[in-house]
């Protein structure tokens, strides 16, 4: 038997006895057999104790890392888990930086752990970083969509425990745009912190799956792969709809932010502001070159958007989506119909596009369908040859149906 498939048979072991650990949890921690709630990962402490009982752990966390309502820092702690440092993503390990905004490292004035932020000039774990680790264990709330950086942050610091022969555990979660696959997938020229692996934009995978796909398919850096360990989620399917407890960053801050994430965010590439300074980020967008709509909005410098958000001070001109429901009734594709026609009615289509468009994009080749005037259709047609390959590669990591 080669290296590999025992590898790939000792991590499937490990999967199952996991499984079996979180229906114990369930079961001894009092649930109901017949209490069909979600139960994130982090919950079913039972499960993952013992693999950290005697050993020095980094936490991979920020405020979504949540226990039954206070943070799993504290609850680990009460534990008397050995927790040396947290690192933090993007917007910090409480959350409340802006998109892009340089996080530091520093101290966490309510545990006193040292905090080493993952996002900035410092995106991976130095080996000195993993000095006095044994184990990292990742707990972080993701929102589905390849754009968002969550992703980027788990795969380098998988990177950084394989290059130092360190064990990963990572806590999953649902997603909550879990229910479909949909956009163009990756061209590796195009490859950035914003989308580093050869998936579309939405992918239909909670984190635990991710990490394993990025393991088995050996996208970690010189094809390595990583001792990691995941404990799945109770009562969750791909299918479910499921409403974050805790806003996963500043500018999703509620479910309706979240499901139209995926397709507003393209206007991040554009000189179309998605809400971004106004109380309704990611369910409005709009432009002062628009020349269609019947909202209007200002945005201006706010918590969560301090950095000069786009058109500040200037009054914009577009589409209110804060009620939006689909035709089907539920969140099922990219809705290419807003960038189109915001596209086909901006005064000045030479500058409607920015160079950060094809970074997010993961391509180039969607903005030239919409300068061609491609319909969403056709454009969406032009996805299905990559879509169904990356479907065949998820299958091989799913956890759940």
């Amino acid at each position: 038997m080669t290296y590999l498939r025992i590898r790939k048979r000792v991590s499937m072991i490990r999967i199952v006895v996991l499984l079996i650990l979180a229906g114990f949890t369930a079961c001894s921690s009092g649930q109901p057999a017949n209490d069909k709630r979600i139960i994130p990962a982090a919950d079913q402490t039972a499960a993952y104790l013992p693999l950290l009982t005697g050993k020095r752990v980094a936490l991979v966390a920020n405020q979504t890392s949540l226990v039954g309502g206070h943070h799993l820092a504290d609850s680990l702690l009460s534990l008397g888990v050995d927790i040396v440092k947290i690192f933090s993503p993007e917007h910090g390990f409480r959350g409340t930086g802006d998109a892009g905004q340089t996080v530091h490292d520093g101290i966490d004035i309510l545990t006193g752990l040292p905090v080493i932020s993952l996002y900035g000039c410092h995106k991976k774990p130095l080996p000195a970083d993993l000095d006095d680790v044994d184990v990292v264990v990742f707990d972080i709330q993701d929102v589905g969509v390849r754009f968002y950086t969550y992703i980027s942050t788990l795969q380098y610091v998988m990177e950084a425990c394989a290059e130092n022969d360190r064990r990963m555990i990572v806590l999953d979660r649902p997603n909550p745009n879990g229910n479909y696959i949909d956009g163009p997938v990756l061209d590796p020229e195009f490859k950035s912190f914003v989308g580093m692996d050869p998936v579309p934009v939405v992918y239909g995978m909670t984190i635990g799956e991710y990490a394993l796909m990025i393991n088995g398919e050996r996208w970690l850096n010189g094809v390595i792969q990583c001792d990691i360990s995941v404990i799945p989620c109770l009562n969750y399917d791909h299918g479910t709809e499921y409403d974050l407890p805790v806003a996963p960053s500043p500018n999703l801050p509620n479910h309706q932010s979240v499901r139209l994430y995926p397709s507003l965010a393209f206007f991040e590439g554009t000189n179309v502001s998605a809400g971004r300074g106004t109380p309704w980020p990611f369910q409005v967008f709009g432009s002062p070159s628009l020349k269609e709509g019947l909202f209007y909005f200002t945005p201006v410098s706010t918590p969560g958007a301090a950095l000069h958000p786009k058109h500040e001070n200037h009054k914009c001109r577009g589409i209110d989506l804060r009620k939006y429901l689909p035709p089907a009734g539920s969140f099922e594709q990219l809705n290419l119909g807003w960038l189109i026609e915001a596209y086909k009615n901006t005064e000045n289509k030479t500058a409607f596009f920015n160079a950060y468009f094809d970074t997010l994009a993961g391509t180039d080749l969607l903005r030239k369908q919409v300068e061609r005037g491609m319909t969403g259709e056709a454009i969406r047609k032009s996805w299905q040859p990559g879509l169904s390959k990356f479907k065949l590669t998820r299958a091989k990591y799913l956890l759940y149906d």
